[in-house]
């Protein structure tokens, strides 16, 4: 039997999470239950630059998605999972780390997303695993850090919490793909499975960063997410 960690406390004392019987099997439900795309955090509404990078001409079909997708994921690895991992191993220290994730992201709407896709998330785990909302600790509730802030004390691997952040961005673009007509349902799935080597890759490579190695890898797709709010028409908040 693996050793679980320490349920952790937050700045104000209570802990993040009741005492929930946890095994190998109960593991597994609980990975596929938070990467579920019926899990309420408003993850689909944002497309990650892709809408913007769409309508400005730089994706025009399947071969140009690659691209951003490789791209975006490399871009994720880099700027968003060390944030992700340093709240895991140190949730109690999550206001510091949202604070400099604040910092950190300076594109107005990638940052803006964040914080409505890391609200979301503290809301729905308030509810499905009763961890208390500690949304008076935190300032901005940035997803990255609210995510492994949230993971860690349910008694998930390390390695398996940071998978999913990975597998969320990507499964996340590939559904702004296929709603904005740039991959069909089936091509996106093939998509998804051709690409977890890549993102697996990322993972080994990006999960020991230190918080002063975050980096933003991608500048073009930082400046098409940037131009989204400019778009004429949007589906996508970001």
């Amino acid at each position: 039997m693996r050793s679980r960690p320490q349920k952790p406390s937050l700045p104000n004392g209570r802990l993040l999470a009741h005492a929930i019987p946890v095994s190998d099997a109960s593991d597994d439900w609980l990975v596929w239950q938070l990467t579920d795309s019926a899990l309420p955090t408003g993850g689909f509404a944002h497309s990650s630059g892709l809408e913007a990078a769409v309508q400005h001409g730089e994706v025009r079909g399947c071969e140009h998605l690659v691209l951003f997708l490789h791209a975006s994921l490399d871009q994720a690895g880099h700027a968003a999972l060390p944030f992700a991992a340093a709240a895991f191993d140190s949730p109690s220290q999550l206001p510091e780390f949202d604070a400099r994730y604040d910092v950190f992201t300076t594109n107005h709407v990638a940052n803006r997303a964040s914080r409505v896709q890391g609200r979301a998330f503290l809301a729905a785990m308030e509810r499905i695993a009763e961890i208390p909302h500690p949304q008076s600790a935190i300032q901005f509730a940035h997803f990255p850090p609210v995510f492994g802030a949230s993971l860690c004390p349910l008694g998930l691997p390390r390695r398996t919490a940071l998978r999913m952040f990975l597998f969320a961005h990507l499964r996340g673009l590939l559904a702004a793909a296929v709603r904005l007509n740039v991959a069909g349902p089936m091509e996106a799935q093939l998509l998804l499975r051709t690409l977890s080597p890549k993102a697996e890759t990322i993972l080994k490579k990006c999960e020991s960063l230190p918080l002063d190695a975050a980096a933003q890898t991608a500048p073009l797709l930082d400046l098409w997410q940037n131009a989204h709010d400019r778009l004429y028409s949007r589906l996508f908040q970001s």
